[in-house]
């Protein structure tokens, strides 16, 4: 609990059996109020190691991808009534420590969406993080920034904090299955016009920790670029896809 709001970590997982327990160590316990950890049908020991620590799960009987496993997540923190919602890869990859920075900002209503960038301060190159995904990085997040009016260090991190009202009207249920649910997130928060800020986070590339492949990362650029030019259209009252649709009951 953070000054009267509930908060609720969630952890979308697949052969973290390795990293869960680091990851879970460095959570700042003395504020979160639930931890939740979605696993996408890992072969490995991930939900064993998660409720030998007490942690809450849900399974998924087969692997249906990234952004399903957040949407297990998030469906799961609105009917939990969690006031704000941290993502955090339990790959240890990102600082899980400064959940509690990310969500003071959201708690004291300064921000609607909060993004641990690891641009900022040079972190990224620091930790690891192989030239050529730099690179792509610094481009298609330029790219993304003239055709969507923003000023954001990076787009593609995966450790966000959001409030309960970008949960309940972003129609993140009509995102991709798969990586680029997260920068359909981003683009959809932009076009809500809703309040999004950024903080420094270290980050750490090493064998464990989740990456995806070259011919991955390709598919997912040219979905960030598709993701970018629906967001321009829609800017521009030219073309409404249904990223931006309101989000139905459920």
């Amino acid at each position: 609990m953070l000054n009267g709001k509930r908060i609720m970590v969630v952890m979308p997982a697949y052969r973290a059996a390795k990293t869960l327990e680091s990851t879970w160590r460095g959570l700042p316990h003395d504020i979160v109020d639930r931890v939740l950890l979605v696993d996408d049908a890992s072969n490995d020991a991930t939900v064993a190691v998660a409720r030998k620590l007490g942690i809450d799960v849900l399974l998924h009987d087969k692997n249906l991808g990234y952004g399903a496993n957040q949407k297990t997540c998030y469906r799961a923190a609105l009917k939990d009534g969690a006031d704000v919602v941290v993502m955090v890869h339990p790959d240890y990859q990102y600082e899980p420590r400064l959940a509690t920075a990310m969500a003071a900002m959201i708690e004291s209503e300064v921000y609607d969406v909060v993004l641990g960038s690891r641009i900022i301060a040079g972190g990224a190159r620091r930790g690891g993080m192989p030239l050529w995904k730099y690179i792509a990085n610094r481009a298609l997040t330029t790219f993304q920034n003239i055709l969507l009016g923003a000023k954001f260090s990076e787009y593609h991190s995966g450790y966000r904090a959001y409030s309960r009202k970008a949960l309940e009207t972003l129609n993140w249920r009509n995102n991709s299955d798969d990586f680029v649910f997260d920068n359909q997130f981003l683009v959809q928060a932009i076009i809500a016009g809703f309040r999004m800020g950024e903080i420094s986070v270290p980050t750490k590339y090493f064998e464990e920790a989740s990456s995806i492949n070259f011919r991955r990362s390709v598919q997912y650029g040219f979905g960030v670029l598709k993701t970018s030019w629906l967001g321009l259209l829609q800017r521009l009252g030219v073309y409404s896809s249904g990223l931006f649709d309101p989000p139905k009951n459920e």
